[in-house]
């Protein structure tokens, strides 16, 4: 058998292991998938978080102090990596970070890195609608953009606790953050540290180029669909994919063709043609290994002609600019890489027993709930008299109830929040309810999973089957009777 078609791992192992697995939102049948397109950075190159994100910040925070004229003190901050999730959303009026569910409400709020109390959050926010798309909010999708907003954080603290500068304006600091963090990406200067030190920003994943070779080998074709440039683009795909043996003499023989400076997410929504990196002419027609700039989906289309469609499956890892854009300009299939998925499939092992008790404990609430509904309809029938004080006590008993019942239920659920992060809790959930980045998960990824290479697991035939969806109403039944 070919070194890179050894299996690692059996369907078992992968069962037994949940974070190896694909989950399902949307049936797919992999045998219908003509092409698989990949995006390139923390998708088929999983950077390592844990060096690279106090790199950007560190990076951001001195250009700040450098070329914006932020005090010295902003040099020295410090960045701390449990403090920002995916999903959160930046108010630049208020200087607040959010977490918000899928209905858009507001779960929790930090000024800085103060969290606000529940009078403060609900004066600010339940008295309005919040409008996303306005100017006053920034949506924190991409792992790239953690580090902008943890430094975001740390300056409030450092505005409003240790410079005298009266009056902050919330929305200028986010503004230079934001622009400081867009230059040492494009100028440069976070590339080249990346590939002055690939080993230590770049771990090889030994299971990538045989998830390639296994879909190329099954008669699929495969392509990379990045933002970066080429030069970035070759070096960062060199370290990940030269020196193995087989029929790849090197990262390009595992693509049919690459399309680099692709600007997503207005790839999904221009109609520019893909050009040739010489000669800057638009191409009009795909070549063997060919590597292009720019360009469109709508141009890949027609270059694709019969094969494209709903016989295209993009992975990415960009909620955004990978998924949403791809779902709702076209037909291509997603399938969304999320690397925090696998702490929080451990963690979520890890409190299961806390999460049954809490489901005990939101069961006696309805109960209780109920009870007190029921006592004050029969108070409001009743004349003054023996029976009328029976109930009134009875109502008393079960309210005391609903106040311990209620204790109980946020200690646990606080317990169970801090496992997943200290601050924000579960990236996926917000108390009972799936976050709005939860949500979007949900309604656009076709699949999900934690890494490429868990595609290794699964047959290049096979059916990813969606779980039946249960409407509230049919949930009363129980699912072994709806």
């Amino acid at each position: 058998m070919d070194a890179l078609a050894r299996p690692t791992e059996d369907s078992g192992q992968r069962l037994r292991d949940p974070t190896r697995r694909v989950f399902v939102n949307r049936n797919l049948r992999m045998e219908r998938i003509r092409w698989v397109g990949f995006d390139m950075d923390y998708t088929l190159a999983a950077y390592d978080r844990r060096t690279l994100e106090p790199l950007i910040f560190q990076r951001a925070a001195e250009r700040l102090v450098e070329a914006h004229g932020y005090p010295e003190e902003v040099a020295r901050l410090d960045y701390d990596p449990d403090f920002v999730v995916r999903g959160l959303v930046v108010d630049r009026r208020l200087g607040n970070i959010l977490k918000m569910d899928r209905h858009q409400h507001v779960g929790r709020v930090f000024h800085g890195t103060r969290r606000l109390d529940k009078e403060e959050r609900r004066k600010q926010y339940r008295g309005q609608k919040i409008r996303l798309s306005a100017p006053r909010y920034h949506w924190i999708d991409t792992l790239f953009a953690l580090p902008e907003a943890g430094l975001y954080a740390k300056l409030v603290d450092l505005y409003e606790t240790q410079l005298d500068v009266g009056r902050v304006a919330f929305g200028k600091l986010f503004d230079d953050v934001r622009r400081a963090n867009d230059e040492v990406h494009a100028d440069g200067t976070l590339k080249q540290a990346i590939l002055e030190d690939l080993d230590r920003y770049l771990p090889r994943d030994p299971s990538l180029a045989s998830t390639l070779h296994k879909l190329r080998s099954s008669g699929k074709r495969t392509f990379l669909l990045t933002n970066s440039e080429q030069s970035f683009t070759e070096a960062v795909m060199r370290h990940m994919l030269d020196d193995h043996s087989g029929d790849y003499p090197n990262w390009k023989a595992f693509f049919d063709f690459v399309v680099v400076d692709a600007r997503k997410p207005g790839f999904f929504t221009g109609k520019e043609s893909l050009l040739d990196p010489q000669s800057f002419k638009p191409i009009s027609r795909l070549s063997t290994k060919g590597i292009y700039r720019g360009g469109s989906f709508r141009h890949v289309e027609q270059l694709l002609g019969d094969e494209g469609g709903e016989q295209v499956l993009y992975v990415g890892d960009h909620i955004y600019g990978d998924i949403i854009r791809t779902k709702k300009e076209g037909l291509w299939r997603t399938a969304l890489v999320l690397s925090e998925l696998e702490r929080e499939l451990h963690t979520l092992e890890g409190v299961q027993e806390s999460s049954q008790a809490l489901i005990r404990l939101e069961a006696q609430r309805a109960e209780v709930d109920d009870r007190i509904a029921d006592c004050k309809e029969r108070l409001s029938q009743l004349a003054e008299g023996p029976e009328r004080d029976l109930v009134r006590r009875g109502l008393e008993e079960a309210k005391a109830r609903l106040r311990t019942l209620v204790e109980e239920t946020r200690g646990l659920q606080r317990d169970i929040d801090a496992a997943f992060n200290p601050h924000w809790g579960s990236v996926f959930k917000e108390g009972s309810e799936v976050t709005r980045f939860g949500r979007q998960v949900e309604k656009f990824a076709c699949v999900y999973t934690s890494r490429v290479g868990n595609l290794f697991g699964y047959s290049p035939a096979q059916y990813f089957r969606a779980p039946r969806h249960w409407m509230a109403h049919e949930k009363t039944l129980g699912p072994q009777d709806a």
